[in-house]
């Protein structure tokens, strides 16, 4: 990171600077969003509601494991950037160099794994009946390509927390964009069906690697790192795991939400309620895109003033990022509510997914206006290295309510209970979270700081 860069993050206006930093990363964030959306959508019309259900069925599985990237990648940003606050250059290439090493070396032995117990990890996520054989096709293909997503995810961080946005967003937005023209080339003109799909996601992971591994080796980077920064250091991996096992844990529990979700659904409903899952689940990432976004702009903010002790900053940036995640919630909310059935009719023309999704689709966004101060509370300790109550912060929503709502609901109002159990979740875990933030404001960051 320059000098011009660091003097930015320490002294630009709060405001201006976190839309900087969140109008690229909710770019980004959008654009891999509309991937995966217009993605699902070619899967749904050319293959079917079926193979919109296997994806599902394989996304855990990939994502965990591409997970320990983004893990790795948000862990040793955090370290990057409170180290640039503090002027040591050392730490932060020394820093990068480890997070390169053990990202290749947990996600090669991984997918390894994952390939030799294929037979096993399908079924297991959900993927029975008429499922499994199409997300096999795909799972195999696609776990090829987990490293190189993991090292994209990781790397993406990186320049984040060097303080290039811009950058960040290009790097999500070009395998997004190759991603879609190879589906319609796999799946449309050569008509390959799942093993289409499944070549086009891992082709768009190389993509997005190449853009990467092109910044670094450019001058537009500042972590020129050295053969002797890829040694692993204790220390340094000690701070790293600390860190990245928050989002490695928020990611473990997507996972095993999803395995849990697909297995309850296919029995309350069979594999058009697995579907509706799949079609939800992907709205649920593109519809909160800018509060996303506005997340991923905070993290620097918070951490390189942390660092630089200009505590004053740092909570003007928590209720900045509040406010702003809160407001674009708000217009997401609103138009989810009004439109549901056109939505839905998007993705699929099967009868019974356009009968149940709407509704379904309801429910899950009920909570979403007040959701940014979970996000936002969570990310903030995790930005500034306490990785303790990130990490239980990190996991109220999904892991102690939902997860246990998920088995309590459904014995008393059937797939309703499921549906419901989204708005409660994040009510629950929007109070709980906003409770540990202000009493971290107050004790310490106070206004005289």
């Amino acid at each position: 990171m320059s000098k011009i860069r660091s003097e930015e993050l320490g002294n630009a206006p709060i405001g201006k600077l976190l839309i900087k930093q969140a109008v690229p990363a909710s770019i980004g964030i959008l654009v891999m969003s509309i991937n995966i959306l217009v993605d699902t959508i070619f899967v749904g019309n050319w293959i079917g509601s079926i193979a919109i259900a296997a994806i599902n069925v394989v996304l855990p599985v990939s994502f965990f494991i591409a997970a320990l990237g983004m893990a790795i990648g948000i862990g040793g940003s955090s370290i990057i950037s409170r180290a640039l606050g503090k002027n040591d250059h050392s730490k932060a290439l020394k820093t990068f160099g480890n997070q390169i090493t053990i990202t290749l070396l947990l996600t090669v032995f991984l997918a390894l794994i994952g390939l030799v117990y294929i037979n096993d990890l399908i079924p297991a996520f959900g993927g029975k009946g008429d499922i499994f054989e199409p997300a096999k096709i795909y799972y195999r293909v696609v776990l090829y390509g987990v490293p190189v997503l993991a090292l994209a995810m990781m790397g993406n961080s990186v320049i984040r927390a060097e303080g290039k946005p811009k950058f960040a967003m290009v790097a999500m937005i070009i395998p997004s964009v190759g991603n879609l023209l190879m589906d319609y080339l796999f799946i449309n003109v050569l008509d390959y069906g799942m093993l289409g799909a499944a070549w086009a996601s891992t082709g768009s992971y190389v993509l997005c690697l190449g853009y990467i591994i092109w910044f670094f080796l450019s001058k537009n980077s500042e972590l020129k790192i050295r053969f002797s920064d890829f040694g692993l250091h204790r220390k340094i991996l000690k701070e790293i795991s600390a860190l990245g096992f928050v989002t490695l844990s928020r990611q473990a529990v997507v996972s095993v939400t999803y395995l849990l979700l697909n297995n309850i659904l296919f029995e309350l409903g069979g594999e058009s309620s697995v579907a509706t899952y799949a079609i939800l689940a992907r709205m649920l990432m593109f519809a909160l895109f800018p509060v996303l976004g506005v997340t991923q702009g905070f993290l620097p903010i918070a951490g390189y003033n942390y660092g630089a002790e200009q505590y004053a900053r740092v909570r003007e940036s928590i209720n900045k990022a509040i406010i702003y995640a809160s407001s674009v919630a708000i217009l997401v909310f609103g138009v989810i509510m009004i439109f549901p059935e056109s939505i839905v009719t998007v993705f699929t023309k099967d009868e019974q997914v356009l009968k149940d999704a709407p509704g379904a689709m309801r429910w899950v966004f009920a909570a979403i206006p007040v959701i940014s101060i979970q996000l936002i509370g969570s990310a903030y300790f995790q930005a500034i290295g306490k990785a303790t109550p990130a990490f239980l912060l990190t996991l109220t929503r999904q892991g102690f309510f939902f997860i246990p709502l998920i088995f309590i609901l459904p014995e008393y109002y059937g797939e309703l209970g499921v549906w419901i159990s989204f708005p409660l979740a994040d009510l629950i875990s929007t109070i709980v979270t906003g409770f540990f933030l202000n009493r971290e404001i107050r004790l310490n960051l106070k206004p005289s700081q």
